[in-house]
C-alpha cells in the first residue's frame, strides 16, 4: 500500500502484514489523523489509534476482557482456553478478576521482586559469560530467550532438569494469544503445548503440597485472604499466564530495545556515558517498540468512545504501539530518546489488567543493559537493520533473531 493510497478498503491482513511489519508506524500515523476508529473491510472490530482513546477503555472496566460477551458467533480461542478449564487472568472480569489478582500479588510483591535484583544479574553474566567476543553474538537464543525462562523457573520452584522443556512449550501456547488470526495447525500445537504446561504443573503442585518450599509455586497453594483461596483450575491459569506472558514479553523487550538502541548510536553512547540513564532508557524502550502491539476489550453496554458508540457485545482492539507514538501525548513520538522523563506509555495495558509482571519486566529489562553498555560500549550490529525479520506473532512482537558484535 503507497502512502497516498486510500485506507477505504484496507484489510487486517494487509494492515497487520509483512509489508508493514517492520515498520508499521508510517501507517499507524495515517490512521490516527484520517480514521482514528478504523475498522479494517474484513473484520468486525474496530482499532483504536489515539492514545485519550485506548487508555480510557483499558482503564473503564465495562470494557471486558471476558470473551463470553462477544456477540457474534466467531472462533475464539478464549473460549477453548475455558473449555479445557483453564481461566486465564487476562480474560477475567470482577468479582473474580479482583478476587485472583489480590490472592496472586499477596505472593508477587515489588518488593520480593526487587530482592531478585542481584540474583537476576548473575543469570546475565552467566550467559554474557557464554560469549567470547571474537564472533557474533545471537542475543536472542543467547540472552533474551534463556533469561527469563530461568528467573521464572527458579521463581517457581522448576527442577533445573525440566527447564528446558518450558521453552519450547511457551513458544507454542504464546500463540494462542493470536486467537483467530492463526491457522487451525498453529492452533492446535498451541493447545498441546498449554495442557502440556497444565499437566507438569498438576503434579508440581501435589510435591508443593506434601512438601512446601521457598518459591511462588508454594506461596500460591498458600495464598489466602479471608478464608479464601486459588481453585486449581486458578492455580494453573496463573502459572500458564507467568510462563506465556512473562516469558515472552521479557524476551521482546530485550530483543526490540536492543534493536532500537544500536540502531541509534547517539542514544546507546549517552547510556554507555551514562548508565544512570538505563531505567528511563527501558521505559523508553516500552514505548518506541513495545512487546505487546495490541489488546482487544467487549463492550457490556453501550458505550461512547471519542465521537463513536459501540453497542454492547463489540469488541474494539487498543493498537498499543499506535497509541505510544501519538504526538498529542508524547513530543516528537518517532524520536528515540533514552533520557524521556514523562513517558506513560500503555505497553503494560491500564486499569485493572495493568501487567501483573510489570516489576519482573522492568527489573530484568534494567539489569540487562546496564549489563550490556557497562561491558560492552563498543556493541553494535552484526547484521544490516533491514534483514532483521520480526517473528510471526499477531499480539505479541519481537524479533526472530538479533546478531551483535564488539
Amino acid at each position: 500500500m503507497g502512502d497516498t493510497a486510500s485506507l477505504t478498503d484496507l484489510t487486517g491482513e494487509e494492515l497487520f502484514g509483512l509489508d508493514h511489519k517492520r515498520n508499521p508506524h508510517p501507517l499507524y500515523h495515517r490512521l490516527r489523523t484520517e480514521a482514528p476508529i478504523y475498522s479494517p473491510s474484513d473484520w468486525d472490530d474496530h482499532l483504536l489509534t489515539r492514545w485519550a482513546d485506548c487508555e480510557a477503555v483499558l482503564r473503564d472496566a465495562r470494557w471486558s476482557s471476558d470473551p463470553s460477551h462477544v456477540a457474534a458467533d466467531d472462533d475464539d480461542f478464549r473460549s477453548e482456553f475455558s473449555a479445557a478449564g483453564v481461566r486465564v487472568l487476562l480474560f477475567m472480569d470482577p468479582p473474580d478478576h479482583t478476587r485472583v489478582r489480590r490472592l496472586v500479588s499477596k505472593a508477587f510483591t515489588p518488593r520480593r521482586i526487587e530482592q531478585l535484583r542481584e540474583h537476576v544479574g548473575e543469570i546475565c553474566d552467566e550467559l554474557l559469560d557464554a560469549w567470547k567476543g571474537d564472533e557474533p553474538f545471537e542475543v536472542i537464543a543467547g540472552l533474551a530467550y534463556p533469561l527469563p525462562v530461568i528467573v521464572i523457573c527458579e521463581l517457581l520452584g522448576v527442577p533445573v532438569d525440566d527447564r528446558h522443556q518450558m521453552e519450547g512449550w511457551s513458544a507454542d501456547a504464546s500463540r494462542l494469544l493470536d486467537f483467530s488470526m492463526i491457522d487451525e495447525a498453529t492452533a492446535m500445537k498451541g493447545m498441546v503445548a498449554a495442557m502440556q504446561f497444565i499437566n507438569y504443573f498438576n503434579g508440581l503442585f501435589e510435591a508443593r503440597r506434601a512438601d512446601p518450599q521457598d518459591d511462588l509455586l508454594t506461596e500460591l497453594l498458600k495464598a489466602e485472604e479471608e478464608g479464601d483461596k486459588l481453585t486449581e483450575e486458578e492455580l494453573r491459569s496463573i502459572v500458564l499466564l507467568l510462563f506465556i506472558a512473562g516469558h515472552e514479553t521479557t524476551m521482546n523487550l530485550i530483543g526490540n530495545g536492543l534493536f532500537a538502541a544500536l540502531q541509534h548510536r547517539d542514544q546507546w553512547g549517552r547510556l554507555v556515558a551514562d548508565p544512570s540513564l538505563v531505567p528511563s532508557a527501558v521505559e523508553e524502550m516500552l514505548r518506541f517498540d513495545g512487546p505487546v502491539h495490541l489488546t482487544g476489550r467487549i463492550a457490556t453496554e453501550d458505550l461512547q468512545v471519542g465521537d463513536r458508540t459501540f453497542t454492547k457485545g463489540q469488541q474494539v482492539v487498543a493498537l498499543l504501539a499506535a497509541a505510544n507514538r501519538d504526538p498529542e501525548k508524547f513530543p516528537d513520538p518517532d524520536r528515540f530518546d533514552v533520557g524521556r522523563t514523562d513517558n506513560p506509555h500503555l505497553t503494560f495495558s491500564h486499569g485493572i489488567h495493568f501487567c501483573l509482571g510489570a516489576a519482573l519486566a522492568r527489573l530484568e529489562g534494567q539489569v540487562v543493559f546496564d549489563r550490556l553498555v557497562r561491558r560492552y560500549p563498543t556493541l553494535q550490529l552484526a547484521c544490516d537493520p533491514a534483514t532483521v525479520d520480526y517473528r510471526e506473532h499477531f499480539i505479541l512482537r519481537g524479533l526472530k533473531a538479533l546478531p551483535v558484535t564488539v
